[in-house]
């Protein structure tokens, strides 16, 4: 059995949670922005923000494979492929965390290639030592070490994802 140790509470998650839905809607709040989901990890992180918000948006999803276990490949492959035109719309990216960034940097590429008015980047989880690319990320829920985490929707190998809180997660 894998142990677990809390980082953060489900209240501290709903609170910052809360912050970003209102900072969005303020935003954009003369728009219907994109929610970009990229799947599995933010689909909780995106349903509670996109709950939260004040403004109208639609929602799309992505599904992208970067990791193994709890190490990144450095080879990010298409999973399952949004089908919606972005062509002058505004787009946010819902990510779960962002570690290497290697998964974002290639999703970015793809997605200005498409025309969009605006791309923004929102990620519940962010590595700051970690990631080799430097990314404006407009709505950040927290920044943490660079310990594997899992619950609220990110997953050790398929577990965890329905934790309420998030926990670190530590090797025997």
């Amino acid at each position: 059995m894998d142990k677990l140790k809390q980082i953060l509470t489900a209240k501290e998650i709903d609170e910052r949670v809360s912050d970003i839905a209102n900072q969005i809607s303020h935003d954009f709040e003369n728009s219907t922005p994109i929610l970009l989901g990229v799947l599995k990890g933010s689909y909780i992180f995106l349903a509670d923000l996109t709950r939260k918000m004040k403004i109208e948006s639609e929602v799309e999803f992505v599904r992208l494979k970067s990791y193994n276990g709890n190490t990144s490949t450095n080879n990010v492959k298409i999973l399952y492929d949004f089908n919606k035109s972005l062509e002058e719309r505004d787009i946010i990216i819902i990510e779960d965390i962002i570690d290497t960034g290697n998964t974002l940097n290639f999703l970015c590429k793809k997605i200005q290639e498409l025309n969009p008015r605006s791309i923004s980047i929102a990620s519940f989880l962010v590595k700051p030592e970690s990631n080799k690319f430097r990314f404006k990320i407009d709505y950040i829920g927290f920044e943490i070490p660079s310990d594997f985490v899992v619950g609220y929707g990110l997953d050790f190998n398929e577990k965890y994802r329905n934790l309420d809180s998030l926990f670190c997660l530590i090797s025997k």
